[in-house]
């Protein structure tokens, strides 16, 4: 494994680490040094500076290295793509679990949208794009980076579960009482048609657009092109 790579797996464990430490282990000591403010400031420098840091090594490691899982492969990746972009689509409505003063009022609703699936639809979106990409089997750099951003998503989803829980108390058990960590695939196509149409749009767009960012066709683009 040369230096390039090695320097992709350096920065997308700085990345990871750094989100899971300062949100967890970190968050209490670094809010009571800095106050609320400070504290998301500092998260957001080191947010953005180890990205950079991943994009950087990224395009310098070495592409298209390994022999790819061919056109199984880009079915498998296309179709984990779809409920990909559905899930984060719906993840931005009634959505506790982002950072909002409505939060505790939204626990106590009954789930809507994406949430019916699961109570993570962001970070599941954003798992399922990793493993489709992994499952392609293009690049080492490739397999790197999306298993690092799988398991920052997915993972993290269960420590903003445990977070949530220290923070929210009974209004967060009473959100998990009502909904899934696990996906509830069964009810992905009745989420609502804002969902499904924003994220068919989502999953159309962002595989074309690959074409012109990778210079590889994608997703459905892989047979109509």
């Amino acid at each position: 494994m040369n230096a390039a790579l090695w320097n992709l797996i350096a920065a997308n464990i700085a990345f990871v680490g750094s989100h899971f430490i300062m949100s967890h282990p970190l968050r209490g000591p670094m809010v009571k040094a800095l106050g609320a403010g400070g504290f998301q400031g500092a998260y957001t420098i080191v947010s953005f500076a180890t990205l950079a840091w991943v994009y950087f090594a990224f395009i310098a490691a070495p592409s298209a290295d390994l022999p790819g899982s061919g056109q199984a492969g880009w079915i498998i990746a296309t179709i984990l793509t779809l409920p990909a972009m559905i899930l984060l689509a719906g993840s931005f409505v009634g959505n506790p679990a982002l950072p909002t003063p409505m939060a505790e009022a939204q626990t106590r609703a009954e789930p809507q949208g994406a949430l019916r699936v699961t109570r993570h639809p962001m970070m599941w979106g954003i798992g399922l794009w990793a493993i489709s990409h992994m499952v392609l089997f293009w690049s080492t750099r490739t397999m790197v980076t999306a298993l690092a951003m799988g398991v920052l998503a997915l993972v993290g989803a269960k420590f903003q579960d445990a977070k949530k829980e220290a923070l929210m108390g009974a209004a967060w058990a009473e959100w998990e009482s009502k909904t899934s960590y696990w996906p509830r695939w069964g009810k992905l196509f009745s989420v609502g048609a804002v969902p499904l149409i924003a994220g068919t749009v989502l999953w159309l767009a962002g595989s074309w657009l690959h074409l012109w960012r990778a210079g590889i066709p994608a997703g459905v683009w892989q047979w109509l092109g």
